[in-house]
């Protein structure tokens, strides 16, 4: 019977597809509030307009606002779509 080797790890718990991903979007000159809050509200899961007009100004004062949280397979999934609808996207960030 073969012998089982244990490698070291080579990177820290909750790498990989697991741990928190963050989806930000980042303030732009040519995206308008109205777009911003309707893309929010089609893609991110239980965001409203209403909270997206909300997340819009964040944006627009702060720069940058962290849209959605969770497991990276879906993070993808999202910051693609924003992506896709013109928002200006930070890089896909775990925290």
């Amino acid at each position: 019977m073969g012998q089982t080797i244990e490698l070291p790890r080579t990177q820290e718990p909750g790498t990989g597809l697991g741990g928190r991903w963050r989806v930000i979007v980042r303030n732009d000159d040519h995206n308008t509030f109205d777009h911003v809050a309707h893309t929010l509200a089609r893609f991110i899961p239980g965001l409203t307009v209403d909270h997206g007009y909300v997340v819009a100004e964040r944006i627009h004062n702060t720069g940058s606002a962290i849209v959605w949280a969770g497991l990276r397979e879906p993070a993808e999934l999202y910051w693609q779509q924003l992506a896709d609808a013109g928002l200006t996207m930070a890089p896909l960030e775990q925290g």
